[in-house]
C-alpha cells in the first residue's frame, strides 16, 4: 500500500508537471475501490445531495450529512488524501462558525483538508481556517451552492468581464491562504492562465486540460444516472444500465421460480424423519 500523499506532494506534483487524478466518493465501497485503483485524492462533496440523497441540488445538505459520509469514506480509504466539502451555510455566517465547522471535518471524520466555495467574498473565512492550521481548497467558477445567483448551473468566464472576476478571485483566495484551487466549468484558456499565474495547484472539473489535475463526480463517470450527464463528463462505465438489467433479471427469476435453486439454499443436517416429527409437534 502506497503512503498517503500530503499537500506537499501535490505542490511537488505541480512543480514537476505530474497530473493529479481525484474523484468524489460518499461511501465505504466506492472509497475502497478508488484507493485500490490509485486515486490521488477523494473529495467527499456536497454533491452527495444529488448523488446519494436525490435532492435537486446541494443546498439541503447538512454538516451532519457531510461528516457521516466523510467517516464512511475514511474507513474505505485510510491511505488516501481526503477532503471534506463544507455545505451551504456552514461557513458563510461568520468566521468563528467557519472555523468550528471546518475543524469538525478533521476531529470527527479524519479528513486531511476542507473545501469551500467562493472567491473574494470568503477570503476572511479562508484566512481564519488556515490560521487554525487546516488545509483549505478553494472553489471558483460554477459554484453550485450559489448557482441561484448565476441563473442555474451555467459555465462561467466565457466573456472578458467575467473572466477578469474569476482571475481576481483566484488571486485573492491564494493570498488568503488556500493551498489548492478547484475551477469548475470555465474555458480552458482561463484555466491555463490561472494555473500559470498561481503558485498553488489548480485543478479542473469541466475546465479543460491545461491545469494540475482533474476531478470528476463518481456518479457521473460511472454512469449511475440516465437523466442528465454534464458536457464535461467522460463516462467510464454505465452502472445504471448494468444495475437495471440485473434487477430486471432478478424480478423475472423470482416470478418464474428460477431463483433460488438448490445451490442457493441450506440443507438439513438431521434426518428427514426427525424433521417430520418436529413438524408434527406443531400440527
Amino acid at each position: 500500500m502506497s503512503k498517503k500523499k500530503t499537500i506537499l506532494d501535490f505542490q511537488r506534483m505541480k512543480e514537476e508537471g505530474e497530473k493529479v487524478a481525484w474523484i468524489t466518493a460518499y461511501d465505504f465501497p466506492t472509497a475502497s475501490f478508488a484507493e485500490q485503483a490509485g486515486i490521488d485524492m477523494i473529495l467527499v462533496g456536497d454533491s452527495l445531495g444529488m448523488v446519494v440523497k436525490g435532492y435537486d441540488g446541494t443546498i439541503p445538505v447538512t454538516m451532519e450529512d457531510c461528516i457521516s459520509h466523510c467517516q464512511d469514506v475514511r474507513r474505505g480509504a485510510p491511505n488516501t488524501f481526503c477532503i471534506g466539502d463544507m455545505p451551504f451555510m456552514s461557513y458563510q455566517t461568520s468566521t468563528e462558525e467557519a472555523v468550528a465547522n471546518a475543524g469538525r471535518f478533521l476531529k470527527e471524520a479524519d479528513m486531511d483538508a476542507i473545501k469551500l466555495e467562493g472567491g473574494r467574498r470568503v477570503c476572511d473565512q479562508i484566512e481564519a481556517i488556515t490560521d487554525a492550521g487546516i488545509v483549505v481548497f478553494g472553489h471558483i467558477g460554477l459554484t453550485p451552492q450559489s448557482s441561484g445567483q448565476m441563473g442555474g448551473f451555467k459555465a462561467q468566464g466565457l466573456h472578458v468581464d467575467s473572466a477578469r472576476e474569476l482571475i481576481k478571485d483566484a488571486l485573492a483566495v491564494e493570498e488568503a491562504g488556500c493551498e489548492a484551487l478547484l475551477v469548475e466549468a470555465i474555458p480552458p484558456e482561463v484555466t491555463e492562465f490561472i494555473t500559470e499565474k498561481l503558485d498553488i495547484p489548480v485543478y479542473s472539473i469541466g475546465a479543460g486540460l491545461p491545469c494540475d489535475g482533474q476531478l470528476l463526480i463518481c456518479g457521473d463517470m460511472l454512469g449511475m444516472f440516465e437523466a442528465f450527464t454534464p458536457k464535461f463528463v467522460k463516462k467510464y462505465a454505465n452502472i445504471a444500465e448494468v444495475q437495471t438489467k440485473a434487477f430486471e433479471e432478478y424480478v423475472e427469476d423470482v416470478k418464474s421460480e428460477k431463483f433460488p435453486t438448490d445451490d442457493h439454499v441450506y440443507h438439513i443436517q438431521d434426518s428427514e424423519e426427525e424433521f417430520n416429527k418436529l413438524f408434527e409437534e406443531f400440527n
